[in-house]
This record gives structure tokens, C-alpha cells and sequence, in this order.
């Protein structure tokens, strides 16, 4: 029977939680490492919603990108996700920051979904080589790109021109826009997905055309092939991806 401890440790082989940022709550965050898994369930967000649907697909287990216990708790109430895992007698196993910057993690996945190739990290002084950069089949305009981005991700996609044609491309996934100063110069255009107005303006003064594309959107992509991959480590368990929409929607 295979345990969480053991889904654990692989988890921490491909994306060591060591390497997790000092603000960052990723690992074993709900439940022991005791328990005998035999189903478990995958998805970016633990949300009520989401325990009901591991919870119907008979999983001992829920993984999460975002971690369900960020921030210091002061109380837990019945619409709370963690009030409902431990109702649910569900254990929670979140890897975030360290999943971002993993081999295979979120980064890598965002950048072959867009169809880069020479997928590099991107050494920036700030990040823990979090950032990725490869190259497009093509040259691009900056329309040309968004349209790309947003047939890719099925995203709406906000741009800022940088004015000249795009061949290498930065990605990160999630709440990335504070980069874009570092990034200029690096690649000619940068995907994200959230950033603030003045980053926007940034890049387009620095040359860099930079797309918003959603913080779902941009680090969804991770999900399935990480199913995957535990799927072929623990062939006796069964990994479920769970249906789980953009929680935002757009008018």
C-alpha cells in the first residue's frame, strides 16, 4: 500500500521543498503521513468545491499548487477549505513555489504549451532560477503573439507592445509582473499572469512586450503532467485530475 510519505518524497525529488521561497507554505499542510493512499486527486486550488469533488472521486489525497494554509489561521469555520478537508478526513500536500522553479514544473510546462524550444532558465538576480526563456519557430509581431498566448492558454490576453519582433520569449507562471524590469533586455517579449499597470508601462518603455494572461491560465498547464508523472511512479494508485474551471470569470 502506498503511503503519503512516500507520494511526499517523490514530490520532493522532483521539486525539493527546500527550494521553496522563505514567504511560501508548501508541503504536508492537512492530515499524516501515515495514510494509505489508493486514490488521490490533483488540482491548482483547494477550495470547497474541490474537496467535494476528491471527495466523490474516493481519494485518501488532494495535492494543490496554491497552498490551503498561506497565511496564519485565526479561526476555521464550515465554508473554510481546511475545515472541510479535515471533515472529509482528506490529507493535503501542496507544492507551490517549489513547483514553479522545478525541472518539469510550472515554468517548463507554460513555456511548451506556448511551443517554445532551447527552454533555458532565466537567471535573474531575484528569483531561485524560477524564471524560464526559450525561443518561438517563428518571429513574431506583438499581435501576433497575443493571439498565440491566447489560443494557447484560452486566455484574454492583455499586451504591451515593446515595438519590435519577438524571437525569445521569458514565462512565468501566477504573479509575475514585478519582473518585467529584469526581464527587459533578457527576451523580447515576457508571459505572465497578473501584473500591475506601471509594470505594464515598464515594459513597453524598456522594449519588452508583455502579456498578462491569467494566473489560473499560466499555471494550470503544471496539473496534468504532474499527474501524470506520479502515475508512472505509483502505478497503484490512481491520480485524478479534478474538473476544476478558472474560479474568475471575464465580461
Amino acid at each position: 500500500m502506498t503511503s503519503v510519505q512516500e507520494i511526499l518524497s517523490f514530490l520532493n525529488e522532483l521539486a525539493p521543498f527546500d527550494t521553496q521561497e522563505s514567504w511560501d507554505n508548501s508541503g504536508l499542510l492537512i492530515g499524516s503521513a501515515d495514510q494509505a493512499v489508493t486514490v488521490a486527486a490533483l488540482a491548482l486550488d483547494i477550495t470547497t468545491e474541490t474537496v467535494q469533488l476528491a471527495q466523490q472521486a474516493g481519494a485518501q489525497l488532494l495535492i494543490s499548487h496554491h497552498p490551503v494554509i498561506f497565511h496564519p489561521i485565526k479561526r476555521v469555520q464550515a465554508n473554510d477549505p481546511v475545515y472541510a478537508l479535515i471533515a472529509a478526513g482528506l490529507t493535503a500536500v501542496c507544492a507551490h513555489t517549489n513547483l514553479d522553479a522545478a525541472q518539469g514544473g510550472v515554468n517548463d510546462c507554460l513555456a511548451q504549451l506556448l511551443g517554445l524550444t532551447a527552454i533555458e532558465p532565466l537567471p535573474i538576480p531575484s528569483t531561485q532560477l524560477l524564471l524560464r526563456r526559450g525561443t518561438l519557430p517563428n518571429e513574431l509581431t506583438a499581435r501576433e503573439f497575443a493571439a498565440l498566448v491566447s489560443e494557447r492558454l484560452g486566455a484574454r490576453v492583455s499586451v504591451a507592445d515593446g515595438g519590435r519582433p519577438i524571437s525569445t520569449v521569458a514565462v512565468c507562471g501566477g504573479a509575475g509582473g514585478e519582473f518585467a524590469g529584469e526581464v527587459a533586455g533578457l527576451a523580447d517579449a515576457y508571459v505572465t499572469g497578473e501584473a500591475k499597470h506601471h509594470e505594464l508601462l515598464l515594459a513597453r518603455q524598456l522594449g519588452l512586450t508583455m502579456a498578462v494572461a491569467g494566473h489560473f491560465e499560466t499555471e494550470n498547464p503544471v496539473v496534468a503532467p504532474l499527474a501524470q508523472r506520479l502515475s508512472e511512479r505509483f502505478p497503484a494508485v490512481t491520480f485524478r485530475v479534478l474538473d476544476q474551471p478558472n474560479p474568475v470569470f471575464y465580461c
